[in-house]
């Protein structure tokens, strides 16, 4: 594909006026052609304008020709081969395994929502048949769906430039309940941004769709991102980045003559829980798979465990010195810009100048440009409990480990703590009274609770939960990852009364979509 440095407006590429910006490989330094030039406000109000007259006809698309449009997206983006991984690559300093992988996740979640479309669940239709001689009064017909919300916008985030940018999680989601889409395109990659936004341009004219339905625009966070957030055709937000950003959108939302939701997935440490079973088997094996989770992806992910854990006494010595051995053989890995490697580096300072905290063992700087040396720190639960530095997540390869000596001193941390992603639980049989004792309290601060595992590696399916109380998330009833994801796009309507012809497809006696359907209470389950 060529690459324009256009923003994809309504199907159309469009030049903005406002300058210029150029992406960067993280390992030299090097600006990459073409440059991307921004969009102004006007140039933004054609995008909005367009998604809105997009929605009535996108919003009830009949589910086969619905779910064909997320799988010809996926197709498109599959057609574009390595071009598109060594574009992402150069752009990210990601490597290419890592990057086909997430190509996968991105392919296999547009399809997921394929199926979700055809089933129809997600439309949630319940029937309360109208009971005309019940005393003392009689019922209605009352028939209640999900319709989409309108318009959505959804910004790219740095670190999954596939998965959770342009056609990524939020935008999967968000199109599969019948929503147009404006992507903000995510300055640190935006050929990768283009080449994929070309790709879901092109599914719309495969389809016939109104252009509307997709837009990809460039400009600034801080001035065509909360333009676009601010605008009163949005109807909701996709977000995944910094806990800064995301609160900064969530005012502007929440400013407006009429406030919107922003679904932000902000800020995570994961903590992880070594019970005193976990330390009688290999203490090296635990020790490895804790530094591998850590510095995977140079630690840029949301799930990377921050913090661990460890009982006081003999074992946990024994665990320190073996992560200390492990991480010493890592060597950093480009991390995705200048300005984050920069950042990595001020929160490593931050940390170390805090009294009491040690520096267990660090690894070798990269041979690139922005590949700082992975470290783990250690302390106690008293410095811990005291020093707010060290709640706040340092993004990138490093983490903290800190003493304990009970499940009581576990459980009062547990509840100092703030919203989180995950927790992990590394136990056996002779820790499940500990566990069970642990697990009420992290139910009411994280989203997903793991028993001998690791947090990173997010899996894309149906029980999956991707969110958690602020501030990993803006809302902790919502997931960014599985099917749920799309429940954040939807509002429930009742219909009283209708006539038959009247009635939504879903609603109608004859069911013409086939779709699972709530009657009278009891689950009417169709068969294909």
């Amino acid at each position: 594909m060529t690459l324009t440095g256009y923003s994809l407006i309504a199907g159309a590429h469009v030049a903005g006026p406002n300058g210029s910006t150029f992406g960067t490989n993280p390992a030299t330094n090097e600006t990459l052609e073409p440059p991307y030039t921004l969009i102004n406000d006007e140039q933004l109000k054609s995008a909005t304008e367009a998604a809105t007259d997009a929605f009535e006809s996108f919003s009830t698309l009949e589910p086969e020709r619905h779910a064909r449009f997320l799988e010809t997206i996926a197709e498109n983006i599959e057609a574009i081969g390595e071009e598109l991984i060594v574009r992402a690559s150069t752009e990210t300093g990601l490597g290419v395994e890592r990057l086909r992988g997430e190509r996968a996740r991105t392919i296999g979640q547009l399809r997921l929502f394929a199926d979700v479309v055809r089933k129809g669940d997600f439309l949630g239709v319940r029937v309360d048949p109208a009971l005309p001689d019940r005393a003392p009064l009689p019922r209605a017909d009352i028939r209640l769906r999900q319709i989409p919300l309108g318009p959505v916008a959804v910004f790219g985030a740095s670190n999954f430039p596939l998965a959770f940018s342009v056609a990524g999680g939020d935008t999967a989601s968000a199109l599969a309940a019948g929503c147009p889409v404006i992507v903000k395109a995510h300055n640190a990659h935006p050929g990768t941004a283009e080449l994929v936004g070309q790709a879901v341009a092109k599914a719309v004219r495969d389809l016939d769709l109104h252009p509307g339905v997709f837009s990809l625009v460039y400009g600034s966070g801080s001035s065509i991102g909360q333009a676009l957030v601010a605008d009163p055709a949005i109807k909701a937000v996709g977000f995944t980045g910094s806990r800064a950003g995301g609160t900064a959108l969530m005012r502007t939302a929440a400013a407006r003559l009429e406030p919107i939701p922003v679904y932000a997935e902000m800020s995570s440490i994961n903590p992880v829980y070594v019970l005193p079973g976990a330390l009688t088997g290999d203490v090296e094996a635990l020790a490895g798979q804790y530094v591998t989770s850590v510095t995977g992806s140079s630690g840029q992910l949301c799930t990377s465990p921050g913090l661990v854990f460890v009982p006081v006494g003999e074992a946990g010595d024994r665990f320190a010195d073996a992560v200390a051995r492990s991480i010493s053989g890592n060597a950093g890995q480009t991390m995705l810009t200048q300005d984050i490697a920069a950042s990595w580096e001020q929160g490593f300072n931050s940390v170390r100048a805090v009294a009491d905290v040690d520096l267990i063992g660090r690894g070798q700087a990269g041979p690139t440009a922005n590949a700082p040396a992975p470290a783990v720190f250690g302390s106690n639960l008293d410095v811990f409990a005291n020093n707010h530095v060290l709640h706040e997540e340092i993004f990138g390869a490093a983490s903290l480990i800190v003493r304990y000596k009970n499940v009581e001193d576990l459980i009062d941390a547990t509840s100092k703590l703030e919203g989180q992603l995950t927790a992990s639980l590394h136990v056996t049989g002779e820790d499940y009274a500990a566990a069970a004792a642990l697990i009420p309290v992290l139910e009411r601060k994280v989203g997903r609770v793991i028993i001998n595992g690791w947090p990173t590696g997010v899996e894309v399916g149906h029980a999956m939960v991707h969110g958690g109380p602020s501030p990993a998330t803006s809302d902790s009833r919502t997931t960014s990852v599985g099917t749920l994801a799309i429940d954040r796009f939807l509002r429930p309507v009742s219909y009283q009364n209708f006539p038959e012809e009247l009635l939504p497809a879903p609603l109608r006696d004859a069911n013409p979509w086939k779709v699972n359907r709530l009657v009278d209470g009891h689950a009417e389950i169709h068969q294909d």
